[in-house]
This record gives structure tokens, sequence and C-alpha cells, in this order.
């Protein structure tokens, strides 16, 4: 059995917060933003990315797509999917588990294998539903999406 490399970022976000109370900016250690939240990381660069080979600006169009949820605002059915994956299982679809391959790229692009999705049951829905938690392999880099990939909000356990 697999688990991800779960490495938690305190280094990295100490970092940024030293920088922000010495008054210092988020500028002024960017290896400590683009470790310390991947979601902001992401929107950080794709604000950063003037075009797209294409002349479109597809980057900043990704940015409105993943954003943060607090961890009580997620369905009972999402915390009972984390509980699982904390666990390490079982769990109740053969799918679950498996490499998400971020195919739409709304997510921070990863190395394939880094993202693993598992299935947010949806009372009375006849198959899988459309909602999911995807996790990366930093601690606590889990990601919800309630439409089936289309976004995805940053699970914010803080809150």
């Amino acid at each position: 059995m697999r688990i991800p490399p779960r490495i938690t970022r305190i280094g990295a976000a100490g970092a940024l917060v030293s920088a922000l109370l010495i008054g210092g900016s988020a500028a002024a250690a960017p290896s400590a933003v683009a470790t310390a939240h991947p979601a902001t990381a992401y929107a950080a660069t794709a604000h950063t990315t003037t075009a797209h080979p294409s002349g479109a600006h597809a980057a900043s169009a990704r940015v409105n797509a993943v954003g943060d949820i607090c961890y009580s605002k997620l369905p009972s059915q999402a915390h009972d999917t984390l509980d699982l994956i904390e666990q390490g299982g079982p769990y109740p679809y053969p799918q679950d588990g498996t490499v998400f391959e971020n195919r739409e790229g709304i997510l921070p692009k990863q190395n394939s294998g880094y993202y693993h999705e598992y299935t947010v049951k949806t009372p009375g829905s006849p198959d899988r539903g459309a909602r999911r938690i995807v996790t990366g392999e930093r601690a606590d880099e889990d990601y919800y999406t309630a439409d089936h990939y289309k976004s995805f909000d940053l699970i914010d356990r803080g809150c």
C-alpha cells in the first residue's frame, strides 16, 4: 500500500508569517507562498502569467475555480470521507484512492500520482454523484469539489 508523503508546511508558513509581521510582503518570500497555501500559490502564479502561448489568458480563468472552504462548512458526508482517508479506508467505491490526473488543469500543476480522489457520498444519488475530495501529498492539502471537477475549494481546517 502506497501512502503519499504528506509533509508539513510549518517552516514555509512560518517564513511567510515572519515576513508579514516584520513588514515585508508575500513577494519577499516567494518560496514560502508557493509552499504555504497551494491554491494561493497557484493564484499568484496565474496572476503573474501575462499570456498563454495561444494569446489567451487561460491561467487567469483557472484562478476563479480554486477557492477555500471552511472545514465546518463542508457537508457531513465530506467529513466522513476525510475520516476514511485519515484511517486509510476501507472505501465504499473501488475508484476511491486512485490517482487523480488533474486533466482539467484547475489544481496546481504537479507530477502524475501527486493527487488522489475519493468519493463524497451524495444522499439520494443513484451513482457516485459529483462530489469528491482530492488530496495532494502535502499535509492538509485537501480539495473539495461539489461539481465533478469544474471547481475546487482548498479545505481550511482552521475555521
